[in-house]
C-alpha cells in the first residue's frame, strides 16, 4: 500500500521557498502565510501566528488523510516546528530552500537575521536536499 507523502520546505524569508512548493505538481500546497490573507492579501498579525501554524498542520493532516500528498512551505528554523509534522506519522522529506531573493512580505533584514541564529541544523535522519526555487523547478518539468 502506498502512503501519501509530506514535503518540509524550510528557509529563510526570501529563499524561495512558496514558489518552489507551487511548483510541485501533485502535491497539496499549505502554508501558514495563507491563514493570515485577508481578500487575497497578506496582512502579518502577530496575534494570530500560532494559530496560523496550528491551522496549517491541520490543512495538511486533513489532506493525508484523504490520501493526497501534501508541501508545507514555512521558515521551520526550529526542529520543534518539523517535529509537529514528522509526528504525523507519514513519509517526511525536507527541502531546504537556499536562494536569496527579496521578501515578498517585507519582512525586515533585521528579524531574518533573528531567524539565521536560532536556525537549528536537521539531525541527520532527516537529511535534506538543499536547492533554489529556479533549480526545484528544473528538475519537476
Amino acid at each position: 500500500m502506498s502512503y501519501p507523502e509530506i514535503v518540509l520546505i524550510r528557509g529563510l524569508p526570501g529563499s524561495g521557498k512558496s514558489t518552489m512548493a507551487r511548483q510541485m505538481v501533485g502535491y497539496e500546497h499549505v502554508e501558514a502565510d495563507q491563514y493570515l490573507e485577508v481578500d487575497g492579501r497578506y496582512v502579518y498579525d502577530a496575534g494570530k501566528v500560532r494559530a496560523a501554524h496550528d491551522w496549517c498542520v491541520a490543512k495538511a493532516k486533513a489532506a493525508l488523510e484523504s490520501g493526497r500528498n501534501v508541501v508545507v512551505s514555512n521558515t521551520f528554523a526550529r526542529l520543534w516546528e518539523i517535529q509537529r509534522y514528522a509526528d504525523l506519522g507519514y513519509p517526511l522529506r525536507v527541502i531546504e530552500a537556499t536562494g536569496r531573493w527579496r521578501s515578498v512580505h517585507g519582512v525586515p533584514m533585521h528579524k531574518i537575521n533573528a531567524m539565521r541564529a536560532r536556525w537549528e541544523a536537521l539531525p541527520s535522519n532527516l537529511a535534506a536536499t538543499t536547492g533554489s526555487a529556479a533549480a526545484a523547478a528544473e528538475t519537476m518539468e
